[in-house]
Order: structure tokens, then sequence, then C-alpha cells
């Protein structure tokens, strides 16, 4: 025997499709909420970074026109008083810094016996030190063997030819050596490497 009423009305479930779309409704709102303030946000700092970009480009452009109001202000001729009295303040600098004792004790290690030193001169040229050296020797191979001991010493370099040479009415060889000198103490900027002897 059949117990359910068929002439009733069909069950639907409102209730949860209205809970339904309530929290979809919620998550739209919500979302909407988020991107408003989001958009908010982002306009007032686009607009921030617009003012900060305007004051920097003002401010760079007035640095630019203190640059050339300064520029048209600097004197070259005083810059080039200036920069040469610095180089000569560093080159007293570098006279006060040359030892002849360091340069001595080096002339004494490698001298060859035949040769004698007459004199030394000793001339700064941007920063390093070029020494004239004049000496007196037997023959030209004390004269060679003098210079490659300089050079060997590694305090030297550049040596290279003599730049005069002649024979005395004794019959020695007087000779002037021109080299750069690296001494341990000075200030000179570097050593350079060794150039051809005839």
């Amino acid at each position: 025997m059949i117990r359910t009423n068929l002439a009733t009305r069909p069950f639907y479930n409102e209730r949860g499709v209205a809970l339904w779309l309530l929290g979809f409704f919620l998550v739209v709102v919500v979302a909407s909420v988020f991107n408003a303030t989001r958009v908010l946000q982002y306009s007032h700092d686009d607009t921030e970074l617009g003012i900060q970009a305007s004051r920097d480009e003002a401010r760079a452009a007035d640095l630019r026109r203190q640059a050339a109001r300064v520029r048209t202000t600097v004197d070259p001729k005083q810059i080039a008083f200036a920069s040469l009295e610095a180089r000569q303040a560093n080159d007293l600098i570098d006279r006060r810094t040359f030892s002849w004792t360091e340069l001595f004790n080096r002339f004494e290690t490698t001298l060859p016996d035949e040769v004698r030193i007459t004199s030394v001169r000793p001339k700064i040229e941007r920063g390093q030190f070029r020494l004239t050296i004049s000496i007196v020797a037997s023959n030209v191979d004390d004269i060679n063997q003098l210079m490659d001991r300089l050079e060997k010493t590694g305090a030297f370099a550049h040596v290279g030819s003599t730049i005069d040479e002649h024979v005395t009415e004794e019959g020695q060889i007087q000779a002037v050596i021109d080299v750069e000198y690296v001494p341990e103490s000075g200030h000179a900027t570097g050593r350079g490497e060794g150039g051809n002897r005839k």
C-alpha cells in the first residue's frame, strides 16, 4: 500500500541555494573592495612618485646651473698654477726621500774593479728618478759589465747605451750613462724593462 501523498508539492532545497548565492555575493563584494583600495593606493603612490620625480628634475636642473656658474668663475690659469705648485711640492718630497747612502751602497756592490764613478746627477721626471752617471773605465767591457750588474739588481731600469763616450789622455774610457732608479724608499712609479745596449 502506497503511503506517499503524490499530490503534495515537491521539496526544493531553496535554503542551500540562497546560502550559496549569499556567499558568492560576499566574495564579489570583498574582491571589489580590495580592488578599489588597491587602485586608490596605487593612484596615491603614482601621484607621490610624480611629485618626487618633478622635485628631482628641478634639483638636477638647479645643480647643472650651479655647475655651469662655477665653471665660468674658475680661472684656468689658477688651476694650472695650483697644478704646477703641487708638482713642485711632490718633487721636493721625492728629493727628501732620495737616499744617497742607499744609492752608493748599491754602486759599491755592483761596480767592477776597473770602473770608477766620477759624478752622479739625480733628476725627477714624472715621479721617476733618473740618474746621469759619469764613469771612468779601463775598457768597454768593464762598462758593459757595470750596466749588466745594475740591471740585475732590479733597482735600475732602462739601462741602455751610453750617452757620451770618449778616450781620455791617460787611455781610459770616460762615459756617461742614463738610468732610471727605483729606490726602495722613494716614490718612483714603476721600474719598466731594461733597454737594449749597443
